[in-house]
């Protein structure tokens, strides 16, 4: 995949999170704090997965940055606080994803995972792969719970083909 689609796939993934986080917040105040039987329980858990994992991902990939060690860490009990540091690390990994060279998508990264000992390595253009379609799986998980506790109508639309048609959205700034 060119350079260019990681970019817009950063670009996206900030627009996505921007729109969820404003539907959560527009939600009943203990909404967000909810067990709701998802995976990482509701919201709050949701949503600090994807914070957490992406700060595993960016530490792997950069060797910079803070990095849990667990997948199920809550970082933030608060929303507000959440929404801020969700928003700065969008900026960060479409910082990455501005300064990948075609040669870094032709290299490996090595590492061990959170949840096992055992040494990885992978392209990381195969990594970058998962690193995005991640974002998008929890996010409809998150996505999901947005529309239990505030119907139908609660729920942004997030799909791609509406942030590319977007005036400027899917274009470098």
């Amino acid at each position: 995949m060119p350079t260019q689609q990681w970019i817009t796939c950063a670009r996206y993934n900030a627009w996505a999170n921007s729109r969820l986080y404003a539907s959560v917040a527009a939600l009943p105040a203990d909404a967000f704090h909810a067990e709701a039987g998802a995976f990482f329980g509701g919201l709050c858990g949701t949503l600090n997965h994807l914070l957490a994992a992406d700060r595993i991902w960016m530490r792997r990939f950069t060797g910079e940055g803070d990095a849990p060690d667990r997948l199920d860490a809550i970082l933030f009990e608060d929303l507000a606080d959440l929404a801020a540091a969700r928003a700065a690390e969008d900026r960060r990994i479409l910082a990455f994803a501005e300064n990948l060279t075609p040669d870094d998508l032709l290299g490996k990264i090595r590492y061990r995972r959170v949840t096992s000992p055992e040494a990885v390595e992978q392209p990381l253009a195969s990594a970058l792969l998962h690193f995005f379609n991640h974002q998008t799986h929890h996010r409809g998980q998150a996505h999901a719970l947005v529309t239990r506790f505030g119907g139908r109508s609660a729920g942004p639309v997030l799909d791609l083909l509406v942030f590319e048609q977007e005036p400027g959205a899917a274009q470098p700034a």
